[in-house]
């Protein structure tokens, strides 16, 4: 019996991640976890918007958005198109789109 607790125990291990994809993971999630940064998200999620139009929306500083996004843009969260003078920002892919959704949905379920 003891074999085959430690078969599958090591058959979980095997199935894990890597630690530098968990490591990844967790700094994706920490993405997620500053309030501005889902705020800015959250708008991102409903349209493509400026950095003018964000602050306007969050009723913040033009700086303090330009700092968030830049973070959100290394995190490769959003992506900024420029068009003529201004980047209009959106969401990088639909897996953001995805993640915000299932996140929103546990949030309320828990309400």
């Amino acid at each position: 019996m003891e074999k085959d607790n430690n078969d599958y125990i090591q058959n979980i291990r095997d199935a894990l991640p890597e630690d530098g994809t968990i490591a990844d993971l967790a700094d994706l999630f920490k993405m997620f976890g500053d309030p501005t940064r889902a705020k800015i998200l959250g708008c991102l999620q409903l349209r493509d918007l400026n950095v003018g139009e964000i602050a306007d929306v969050l009723g913040m500083s033009v700086s303090a958005v330009s700092h968030q996004l830049r973070i959100l843009r290394a995190g490769k969260l959003v992506k900024g198109t420029k068009e003529g003078k201004e980047v209009k920002y959106s969401l990088d892919d639909d897996h953001v789109t995805k993640i915000m959704e299932y996140g929103l949905t546990h949030v309320n379920e828990e309400r």
